[in-house]
């Protein structure tokens, strides 16, 4: 199975997740957008979306999927996200495309995260992704010496800034055997927004695309 066949595989598998009447929290990256295109073909009835992404909210008006702020809803029944890495017990990074921080908010506000990504994002540690963190730019020099003497490389991701309107410091060289402790550690740093470990509040199930199919992992399943 080619890489996009298992994320076509994955957002159709997400479809199942979809609770009908209620609002859907819909993340970023090229695995959401298979989903989108799945969930238009689709008859599942959602009210409506709300977008980690202004690409998202494009690709989510585009077929008609009406969009709602944050703000004008309590909760989200479910969101389905994609991951740029995961480990067995779902804690994430995510951030690749940049925008964690509206995907961590999402997450937050939502009953439910499917995560779903092709079967080359689960690893035992994460790090071999480097770690996104979103930082004020006044704050980048101050950030970078800090996550440095966390024993990271970051590097300025140049020429890019986020849809909040900050920079992205990517962390290279982390083993991150205690994901939940360095997710409160980085997000104590001045300067930081946030960054890309879902830990403290990581994924409910994780369905991954592979040359066998899909294959969901979850608080009511096992890997096998």
């Amino acid at each position: 199975m080619s890489n996009d066949a298992g994320k076509k595989a994955v957002a159709e598998a997400a479809l199942a997740h979809v609770i009908e009447g209620k609002i859907l929290g819909v993340g970023t990256g090229s695995t959401v957008n298979f989903f989108i295109e799945a969930l238009a073909a689709s008859k599942l009835k959602v009210p409506a979306a709300v977008s980690s992404s202004l690409a998202s909210s494009a690709l989510l008006e585009k077929y008609g999927i009406p969009l709602l702020d944050l703000n004008q809803v309590d909760r989200i029944g479910v969101y389905i996200d994609g991951a740029d890495e995961s480990n067995p017990d779902l804690a994430l990074i995510k951030g690749g495309g940049g925008a964690l921080t509206r995907e961590k908010i999402i997450a937050a506000v939502s009953d439910r995260f499917v995560c779903i990504a092709d079967d080359s994002k689960l690893v035992d540690v994460l790090g071999a992704f480097p770690l996104p963190v979103e930082v004020v730019p006044m704050a980048r020099g101050h950030v970078k010496q800090a996550l440095t003497e966390l024993g990271g490389t970051p590097v300025w991701r140049e020429g890019f800034v986020t849809d909040n309107g900050n920079d992205i410091l990517d962390v290279a060289g982390l083993q991150i055997k205690d994901p939940c402790e360095l997710e409160r550690q980085i997000n104590q740093i001045t300067g930081v927004l946030t960054n890309g470990l879902f830990a403290l509040r990581g994924a409910d199930v994780l369905l991954l695309g592979g040359p066998n199919g899909v294959r969901e992992i979850g608080s009511n399943t096992s890997d096998e």
